[in-house]
């Protein structure tokens, strides 16, 4: 089988969504496959299968002719995914009611919902999370790098995800880039964060439609993207992480700040997210302001390692 794409010079350019291709290959019972040079390594996941890299179509010609043998590329074999340069959860002080519960989420793989005035640690506690999620199987990773190699988001040195992934993206975001689209369809943030967390932060400000799009892709775990050129269905069997203000200017129910809103215009805001919606999120966690006792606290906090053991633990009783 040969994949890739040839340049009027003759050289073999790279591609996106080698792997996939590979491992169809691989279904199909063919025994070799020359991919472009750059894509080698991508290729080297599957096993099973001959990979050979090729730079030009002199170069192919003279290895089928046996003038010049392209050595055939190693399996890739990955390491145990190191968790070391990811935020880790003893950096949050205080917040133990918070951090209980998205230990139960990520437990649970359930969707949960931050709310909280600004400042008291909603996005800190979110961007954490992938820390205490427990480790991919390798036929799982196989399965999130798949989506990754057709949207071209592959890093070049590590050709197999082996962590889950954490998609943020802004709330400015359209429905395509959220659900997938395009005139090809391509994968949106719900399906590149596949096995891993999505996390939208300020909720209350995306475009409501947008929101609403999720609302069937959440419960089938698959979104179907439909176009002149055909359907695709891409999986998105993700965590939903939310979070937001409880009022236009955050300080509804603070303790020491007074809200500035009045009753209609927090009714409002909190409606912005449709019931169906809300129903999602199976936690609703109210994120309350940190007190300086807890900041200023030297005792140590729990590390994202304990917190993922328990995780794990929890992971494989079920």
């Amino acid at each position: 089988c040969f994949i890739g794409e040839v340049s009027l010079n003759g050289d073999v350019r790279a591609i996106n969504g080698v792997l996939p291709m590979v491992l169809k290959a691989r279904e199909n019972g063919i025994k070799s496959v020359f991919v472009p040079a750059d894509n080698a390594f991508e290729a080297s996941v599957v096993d099973g299968i001959e990979i050979y890299g090729v730079t030009s179509g002199t170069q192919l010609i003279d290895h089928l002719c046996g003038d010049a043998m392209i050595e055939q590329t190693p399996l890739y074999t990955p390491s145990e995914a190191e968790y070391n340069e990811i935020l880790d959860f003893s950096d949050v002080k205080g917040q133990q009611t918070a951090k209980k519960a998205l230990e139960i989420a990520a437990a649970g793989g359930h969707n949960a919902l931050l709310i909280g005035s600004p400042g008291s640690g909603k996005s800190m506690l979110a961007k954490r999370m992938p820390s205490i999620l427990p480790q991919l199987t390798f036929e799982v990773s196989l399965e999130t790098t798949n989506i990754h190699s057709i949207s071209g988001l592959l890093n070049r040195n590590t050709p197999l995800i082996t962590k889950r992934p954490f998609r943020s993206p802004h709330h400015t975001i359209s429905s395509a880039g959220l659900a997938g689209g395009g005139t090809i369809p391509h994968p949106g943030e719900i399906s590149l964060a596949h096995n891993g967390l999505l996390f939208l932060d300020e909720l209350a400000e995306f475009d409501r439609r947008t929101l609403e799009i999720m609302r069937q892709p959440l419960e089938d775990r698959q979104v179907t993207i439909s176009r002149s050129a055909g359907t695709i269905t891409y999986p998105c069997s993700i965590m939903l992480i939310g979070a937001m203000n409880p009022c236009q200017c955050g300080y509804y129910g603070h303790p020491k700040r007074k809200c500035t809103c009045d009753k209609r215009q927090v009714k409002n805001y909190l409606s912005k997210i449709s019931g169906p919606l809300l129903d999602r999120f199976d936690l609703h966690i109210e994120v309350a302001p940190v007190e300086f006792d807890d900041i200023s606290s030297e005792k140590k906090e729990e590390t994202s390692l304990e917190i993922r053991k328990r995780v794990q633990a929890a992971r494989a009783i079920q």
